[in-house]
């Protein structure tokens, strides 16, 4: 088998490293022991291996070019190589090569959680906006170590059994040979660092817990489920890192005259059957109404709704501009529902005056105007075409 690292990986002698580790990755994943367990496929891993080990370390390469014996001599022997070259070389990591470092001490300072409450307000408030004081319960910093988990006058100092990594080496031999893999230090916790006095208020993790009030603008026409964001009020990070975000989510509660459908509102309003046949005026409560101090604002309370003679039960009234107001600008309708109501009980006198009303109209014995709740597309084309 060739002793030339070039002629093993199959690549030319001025490639880059982005090649080499391609060429590498490709022999790598066909000849993995897991794939070809035969012994010839086994011997061959080893030596693309260590020829990847020579040609991705700059020195070894450099020896090697200079005609030196960069494989000491692999065949047979193990070679020794670092465990996150090949992790590397299969999924392009960023592990260290020819031994080199991990992924170093994880940060002691971390940003924190977003955090999550929901608020029920009327529906005047969704529609026109309100400022709500919230109690909330989050990690604060800590102010007697101002966020740095020790003590008073102490400090941090870099851990000794990783000497500030945060990680260790663990070498174990294989067939590969010399295996070597890091993991986080147990002394630290991964840190590099360490705390020999850690504060008694918040021992040691640099924030504490805290109930604080808060004063959130909640913008005119929220719906259910709309969430407002109040930057950097959630919770502290770990080390007293920067805080995570606060979303207040809200539930608007249902009104006993209102029902809302995106921005407009809908109302049903029931009349006589006399009014409906008559016509009549009646007073309608706004929306407005329900805003506290809105006498005060002057502000519209009510306002008089016209039901014009021959109303039919069913029949809607749009009242424009007196919907909810928009997150984005404007305002939706107002769609008043019509309900004739027909009396259930007359007195004597009341069903004389009904009976003659019906003589008058000729209606003691009505037939019915029977027809069909909807026409088809044909059966309204054929009218078309019978009435021209």
């Amino acid at each position: 088998m060739s002793q030339d690292p070039y002629e093993l990986l199959g690549v030319a002698r001025d490639a880059d490293a982005d090649t080499i580790k391609k060429a590498y990755r490709k022999l790598a994943r066909q000849l993995h022991p897991d794939v070809n367990p035969d012994e010839e496929s086994q011997e061959r891993f080893k030596q693309v291996t260590a020829a990847y080990e020579v040609l991705s370390d700059p020195q070894k390469r450099a020896a090697f070019d200079r005609g030196g014996d960069a494989f000491g001599g692999f065949g047979g022997q193990g070679a020794g190589f670092s465990f996150t070259d090949i992790m590397d070389a299969f999924f392009g990591g960023q592990g260290g090569g020819g031994g080199g470092g991990g992924r170093g001490p994880r940060p002691r300072v971390r940003r924190g959680q977003d955090a999550l409450i929901r608020i029920e307000v009327d529906l005047a408030e969704a529609a026109f906006g309100v400022a709500r004081e919230l109690k909330v319960d989050t990690a604060v910093r800590c102010t007697a170590c101002d966020g740095e988990g020790a003590a008073p006058g102490s400090h941090p100092v870099p851990c000794e059994t990783c000497r500030g990594a945060g990680e260790v080496a663990h070498v174990q031999r294989s067939f590969l040979g010399e295996i070597r893999t890091l993991r986080p230090c147990a002394a630290c916790r991964g840190f590099g660092s360490v705390i020999p006095d850690p504060c008694r208020e918040c021992a040691g993790d640099g924030r504490v817990r805290s109930r604080r009030t808060l004063t959130v603008k909640i913008p005119a026409g929220v719906d259910t489920g709309t969430r407002v964001q109040l930057s950097e009020q959630g919770e502290v990070g770990p080390g007293g890192g920067p805080a995570g975000d606060l979303y207040v989510e809200i539930q608007v509660a249902p009104h006993p005259t209102f029902s809302r459908h995106g921005n407009d509102l809908h109302c049903t309003v029931s009349v006589p059957m006399t009014a409906g046949a008559l016509g009549t005026t009646i007073s309608l409560p706004t929306l407005e109404a329900d805003l506290p101090d809105v006498e005060e604002s002057g502000l519209e309370t009510a306002f008089d709704l016209p039901i014009p003679a021959g109303t039919q039960s069913g029949q809607e009234v749009l009242l424009r501009g007196r919907g909810v107001p928009g997150l984005r600008g404007g305002r939706g309708d107002l769609i008043v529902n019509i309900a004739v109501e027909t009396p259930t009980r007359l007195d004597p006198r009341q069903e004389e005056l009904l009976r003659e009303l019906a003589a008058i109209r000729g209606e003691e014995q009505p037939t019915g105007d029977v027809r069909p709740a909807h026409k088809s597309v044909f059966g309204r084309l054929r009218d078309a075409f019978t009435t021209h």
